[in-house]
């Protein structure tokens, strides 16, 4: 039977992958291959990604899942990328400079001194976004600094979601969503900041028109069609920045929080309003423009199961992946709510702060620190979510689960409980593409709005609710108080 399917193309700093998706959102082909970063010629220890080898793996991809589509008709192809990365090009679109990855350390002294140009503060109260060395207003000033005869040749910037897509079309945009993580915009304004371009020196004619999720960027070109395997001519619909799909294809409505929980955990909302006042008061804060116009999306972000593996790697070294975690989870659960009184500070990252435990006696056994960590993550969790209440002006009343940390069933318990507030798990793990099949759907008018093609998925949640033991955790809340702010 003849399908009707849109392709996204996701780019992951893990996985290249290209995912085809019918129009109830069901995954119909997919295929993936590994994606790395490479060191750069003048300096090893600097990180820079290849286009070339990207738009590769792309082809490749898809070269894999055309022959699971005979037949079907490809409506449009879709780019989704992580954010903050980018390149200088040419006029013909050609790299000027490798494209700087966000693992590369050579930003972190510009990130460090930016207070030469405007104050951490002030910057994150204009662009929403915090202090994180990989910010793509820290890469420009690197090279306007280090490399300022490149910027003077450049045509433009492309962030690599806008790289993909001029290579397919020929057209030079600037995703929205992309521009949002950027630290260069007027954040609730959705326009580039005047001040934040003054201040640094930079040019803000760089930057090419920017185009909405679920817009027409152009037609898939003859010769890049050849190489993909997909007809020429097919229409590319703007997407971009990943987190802003997942949040979108969750499911989340407005003032619905949603945690991917992973080796960080990222907590965040869809809203109409957020006070980026608030914003440089918290370490790990951030607000980013929702795939939506005249939405945010404000979050912060933490240590989460990074955590958990290292308490893993201390405790049960020997463990077989992935049956080692049901034994850790079993060991847990003979542990009462509090630890018998052992605590945990999670900040491992945080060379200030004492972290590790304290309340350790001798009956202290393994399964004691590992839930210790499940309940300090938790604790960390229910802060978090007051701070963002604040931010975005909400009140949640049930939190959105998706990601890997979703997995571990007394962990979502301990939230719920923690939280005393319902917890729902998405069964479905391909919420970035999903919500970027969704604005391709949009796009080529096949449904009238990307909230209408979110209509058509049938969509599967497991449910946690406060139990019995959320009435403890509340008494252990008021007890280490001192604890949780450390935490």
């Amino acid at each position: 039977m003849k399908r009707d399917v849109v392709i996204v193309l996701d780019c992951g700093a893990t996985n290249i992958r290209a995912i085809a998706v019918d129009s109830q959102g069901n995954v119909v082909a997919k295929a993936a291959l590994p994606n790395v970063s490479l060191a750069a010629e003048e300096n090893d220890q600097w990180h820079i990604w290849s286009l070339d080898d990207i738009l590769q793996r792309f082809s490749d991809c898809c070269m894999q899942i055309i022959p699971q589509l005979k037949g079907d008709k490809i409506h449009a192809l879709s780019v989704t990328t992580f954010g903050v990365d980018g390149a200088l090009v040419d006029a013909q679109g050609e790299l000027i400079y490798p494209i700087i990855s966000w693992k590369c350390p050579r930003t972190s002294e510009i990130m460090e001194k930016i207070d030469r140009y405007i104050t951490p503060g002030e910057l994150q109260t204009i662009s929403g976004i915090g202090q994180f060395s990989f910010n793509t207003l820290y890469k420009l000033i690197w090279l306007k600094e280090n490399r300022p005869e490149l910027l003077e040749k450049a045509h433009a910037w492309l962030f690599i979601s806008s790289l993909i897509n001029q290579r397919l079309t020929g057209e030079f945009t600037t995703d929205r969503t992309m521009a949002g993580t950027s630290q260069l915009l007027d954040v609730r304004q959705e326009i580039f900041s005047k001040t934040i371009f003054q201040r640094t020196g930079l040019p803000i004619e760089l930057f090419p028109r920017l185009v909405a999720a679920g817009e027409h960027i152009g037609n898939l070109l003859p010769h890049m069609a050849q190489r993909l395997g997909i007809p020429a001519g097919t229409a590319v619909i703007s997407a971009g920045h990943d987190t802003q799909f997942a949040l979108f294809g969750s499911g989340a409505g407005l003032d619905q929080p949603v945690l991917s929980s992973g080796t960080w955990e990222i907590l965040m909302v869809r809203t109409p309003q957020v006070n980026t006042s608030l914003l440089p008061r918290f370490a790990g804060s951030t607000c980013e423009l929702d795939s939506c116009s005249g939405l945010f999306n404000p979050g912060l972000q933490w240590l989460a199961s990074g955590v958990l593996e290292w308490v893993r790697k201390l405790y049960w070294p020997d463990g077989t992946l992935p049956t080692v975690y049901e034994q850790m989870i079993a060991e847990a659960k003979m542990i009462p709510p509090g630890c018998e009184g052992l605590r945990m500070n999670c900040q491992l990252l945080d060379r200030r702060e004492q972290a590790g435990w304290s309340g350790v006696h001798l009956h202290t056994e393994r399964g004691h620190f590992y839930r210790s960590a499940l309940e300090s993550l938790s604790w960390q969790l229910q802060q978090n979510l007051l701070v963002l209440e604040d931010i975005g002006g909400f009140k949640a009343k049930e939190l959105l689960l998706v990601g890997g940390g979703s997995r571990n069933l007394l962990w979502n318990q301990i939230k719920a409980d923690v939280l005393n507030l319902p917890i729902k798990v998405l069964q479905d793990a391909e919420t970035t593409v999903l919500g970027a099949a969704m604005f391709a759907w949009s796009g080529v008018d096949f449904y009238t709005s990307p909230e209408q093609a979110r209509q058509q998925v049938n969509y599967r949640y497991q449910s946690y609710y406060p139990g019995k033991q959320s009435a403890q955790y509340q008494d252990f809340a008021c007890q280490c108080s001192e604890v949780f702010e450390e935490v």
